[in-house]
């Protein structure tokens, strides 16, 4: 069964994903820096293709645009 993802454009997808794509160093505690697995992408839904989703997301006041493959998702929360 296949999803028509087109009918949730310009609405918000919290993404969990089965992989961690990176990290992200946080402010130091003692001696070492926090660290962060990233296990979700949040963002706008601006395209679906036949393989994976758009999505448009404001980091540091700059618009990114993030592609996430359909075999890298484990759920999708809509809001």
């Amino acid at each position: 069964m296949t999803l028509d993802w087109t009918q949730f454009v310009g609405q918000t997808l919290n993404i969990t994903m089965y992989e961690n794509y990176g990290v992200v160093y946080g402010a130091k505690k003692d001696e070492h820096p926090t660290f962060y697995e990233i296990v979700f992408k949040t963002g706008k839904l601006i395209a679906a293709y036949e393989d994976g989703l758009l999505l448009e997301a404001v980091r540091e006041g700059q618009i990114i645009k993030i592609y996430v493959l359909f075999t890298s998702i484990k759920c999708v929360e809509i809001f």
